[in-house]
């Protein structure tokens, strides 16, 4: 296969999205020749299939919500339903706005674009199309797909995956969310938006698992409180089509149906037929191993994004790449610290962390050593006004710093920033708690819960 290339490329990146896109603008930037080599759109799963559209989804619910319930504020309006097709334009145009914006980026910084289906061939080359791209280094960040269970088969009609919902022509009547981490909520928030009838099906005792027991309680009251039911702690068995839907039956026999099933497990790596396990690339379950500086087991490979057993999220796919343009570059960056990552599920309401839970932090130093508090959104000016209710939580080592903060109300995302320097920076409450916070707004709940940990409690109880 002849080598097209004038030069070889100190950096040979395969998979545009986040992490790909985001280490070649940061390694081109640092001086590096790159070639970005991607098979569909550069921006990959969060621009084009996740992130960005699914939030677009649910700010067009939002407003949906907003519009039924405007009589509460004083304010007169009519609902007459949902026109998809304009809700898919507005999704569209946002990413498309998006789209052109980072084309122009990856011209701007002069890096070499590839577009083509590429396959490791070598330690040092990437081979797309006829073409061997050779390089003093190859980054892999080829991401993820949508899950599914062995034996349930995706049509892409009756039994979809998120990418098949990001494109519905139609607002189905009634759905059954197979997951209830990330995914699964968003999408059932979303849809009851939109007037569907949704039932969340999830095999672990709460939704998203993975936050705070005390936030999944809370999203679980939000739902009943909207109307979204969910089944938990029962496993999956099979599904089946109905004569207009689908019928899921779960391990204990349990059945529901609906007009379609999403199945919403989560995603896993894009790895296989790419020639990592013939270059050497130690794997695990189809995800490439890394340590801290997203080395893998060979020299000149390293792997970033979805693809590694990471955090699947946009903003750890930036960090892993631009952690590894930099160390490429002489640069000396720090190890990601993945506890100190926000995390955001952006239903309504939003479930916003960063940190460890309470029950990790247990763990970790001792049940005697941990302090949790908890403060009430009832008490924020802002959230009255908003209408919205829920809770932040701290997890505090006795006498030391805020190892975790657990937000659930509209618009904690917005809140995370600044709970993520409370994280990294290791601040003490007494230290955050001096820190004066605009009122009215959301954010002072995060001070006044703050405050309340120093033992001086403003606009809440002793």
């Amino acid at each position: 296969m002849a080598n097209d290339a004038s030069t070889v490329f100190d950096l040979v990146i395969l998979g545009g999205g986040s992490g790909g896109y985001a280490a070649a603008l940061r390694a081109s930037q640092l001086g590096l020749d790159v070639a970005l080599i991607e098979k569909g759109k550069v921006g990959g799963t969060c621009l084009h299939n996740g992130c960005i559209p699914t939030k677009a989804l649910l700010h067009a619910g939002e407003v949906a919500d907003q519009t039924r319930e405007s009589a509460q504020f004083g304010v007169k309006a009519t609902f007459e339903g949902i026109d998809i097709e304009a809700v898919h334009k507005y999704k569209d145009d946002v990413i498309s706005g998006l789209y052109k914006g980072l084309q122009g980026l990856i011209a701007s910084r002069k890096v070499t674009y590839i577009e083509g289906e590429g396959r490791l061939s070598s330690p040092t080359s990437v081979d797309v199309d006829g073409r061997r791209v050779e390089g003093r280094h190859v980054l892999l960040a080829t991401g993820s797909v949508p899950k599914s269970v062995p034996g349930l088969d995706i049509d892409g009609d009756r039994i979809i995956s998120s990418d098949h919902a990001l494109k519905l022509n139609r607002v189905p009547k009634s759905a059954i969310i197979l997951g209830g981490g990330v995914i699964g909520v968003e999408f059932a928030s979303a849809w009851k938006s939109f007037g569907t009838e949704v039932t969340v099906i999830e095999g672990l005792k709460h939704l998203v698992p993975a936050e705070d027991e005390n936030s999944s309680k809370l999203l679980e009251r939000a739902f009943r409180k909207r109307g979204i039911k969910f089944n938990l702690g029962t496993f999956f068995d099979k599904a089946e089509y109905t004569q207009d839907g689908v019928r899921v039956t779960l391990a204990d026999g349990k059945t529901f149906e609906a007009e379609v099933l999403l199945v919403a497990i989560g995603r896993g790596p894009v790895s296989q037929g790419l020639g990592y396990e013939e270059a050497g690339v130690a794997m695990d379950r189809g995800y490439v191993l890394v340590d801290e500086y997203m080395r893998t087991n060979v020299e000149t490979v390293s792997a970033v994004g979805d693809l590694v057993p990471t955090l699947q999220l946009a903003h750890v796919g930036f960090a892993e790449g631009i952690l590894v343009a930099e160390r490429l570059a002489g640069e000396r960056p720090v190890p990601i610290d993945y506890d100190g990552v926000p995390r955001v599920t952006y239903c309504h309401p939003e479930v916003a962390s960063v940190g460890i839970s309470e029950a990790k932090a247990k763990e970790i130093y001792g049940a005697d050593k941990v302090v949790a508090l908890k403060y009430n959104l009832a008490g924020n000016g802002k959230s009255k006004i908003l209408k919205t209710a829920g809770e932040i939580k701290l997890v505090q080592v006795k006498d030391g710093a805020v190892v975790g903060v657990h937000m659930v109300g509209d618009r904690m995302g917005e809140q995370v920033g600044e709970a993520q320097l409370i994280y990294n920076w290791e601040a003490l409450p007494a230290e955050v708690a001096q820190l004066i916070h605009a009122h009215p707004t959301q954010n002072e709940a995060l001070g006044e819960a703050h405050l309340a940990l120093a033992g001086k409690p403003l606009h809440s109880h002793d």
